[in-house]
């Protein structure tokens, strides 16, 4: 037998006294803060996008408003287009990679027993503690021997290896997040451990799989000290190191209106990214919080 549904009126908050409390009065603190927070974090980004179009003395935009400084911006030496595309190569490769390491490694962590899991699990987290500066000139020798030193994919793999860390514990518990009947039940309908991790479990754990991958690209899209150290050919170097350098021009006169249009380039991908992904991010985080 069926059951009713309950039609009974939602009952609005109280106060202290008992007395009644309209819901807009009580979501008015939560929308004050996050309103907030939301101004704060965008300033910056409103602030860089006026000074790019604004008028400024020293610029290519000195009267008037317009886009004069991004038009420096794409004339600077190799072409913004090819920074841009130095920049995208390294952030695929990137995330490319720092997925599949991160997903296979997350499976092994949380659905196989082997000895010294747990020893080899936290040793990878050990590294999130090494500030990564220090292992650049090491890396730089390593690469340097292998014939990867000044290539987008010895740069791409340098960022990699600074996301696994991170990678692998999201996964992990993206993994131990799912009930093990699953598996099981991919395994009498006569999958393989390979079979049902791509066909069960991989669409389960997309949120994880985001989430790792925005977090890579992130990492790969704005990183300025890796390129630096690994890429001496101006023709190789991603996009935050060409601003970098466009930023000093004739006797040390910095251009901030071409420099705030880079500032500009470079955040456009990582908001939109963020705002077409920022529900599978959220359930990402999400993934191990109810755990059991």
């Amino acid at each position: 037998m069926g059951t009713t549904p309950d039609t009974r009126p939602v009952r609005p908050a109280r106060d202290g006294r008992g007395t009644s409390l309209p819901g807009f009065v009580v979501r008015t603190p939560y929308y004050v803060l996050t309103g907030g927070l939301a101004l704060l974090f965008l300033f910056p980004m409103v602030w860089a996008a006026v000074a790019s179009v604004s008028p400024q003395a020293g610029t290519a935009q000195a009267d008037g408003w317009g886009f004069a400084n991004y038009g420096t911006l794409v004339d600077y030496q190799a072409g913004i287009w090819r920074y841009l595309l130095n920049s995208a190569v390294v952030s695929g490769l990137t995330v490319v990679f720092t997925l599949t390491i991160a997903l296979l490694g997350g499976f092994a962590f949380a659905r196989f027993d082997f000895p010294g899991k747990d020893l080899l699990f936290l040793v990878t987290l050990a590294i999130l503690m090494v500030p990564y500066a220090t292992l650049l000139i090491p890396l730089y020798v390593l690469l340097n021997a292998l014939g990867l030193q000044n290539s987008l994919v010895g740069l791409a793999l340098v960022l990699t290896m600074f996301q696994l860390p991170f990678a692998t514990f999201m996964m992990r518990i993206s993994f131990e997040a799912l009930p093990k009947e699953l598996e099981e039940a991919a395994f009498v309908d006569g999958c393989g451990t390979f079979a049902a991790l791509r066909r069960v479990l991989l669409p389960a754990v997309r949120p994880g799989l985001v989430t790792v991958g925005l977090f890579a690209f992130l990492a790969a899209w704005n990183d300025f000290i890796t390129p630096l150290v690994l890429i001496s050919d101006s023709d190789k170097v991603p996009l935050p190191l060409a601003v970098a350098n466009l930023r000093q021009q004739v006797m040390g006169v910095i251009d901030y209106g071409a420099t705030e249009a880079g500032v500009v380039v470079l955040a456009v991908p990582c908001v939109f990214l963020f705002l077409v992904l920022q529900r599978q991010y959220v359930r990402g985080f999400m993934s191990g919080a109810l755990k059991g």
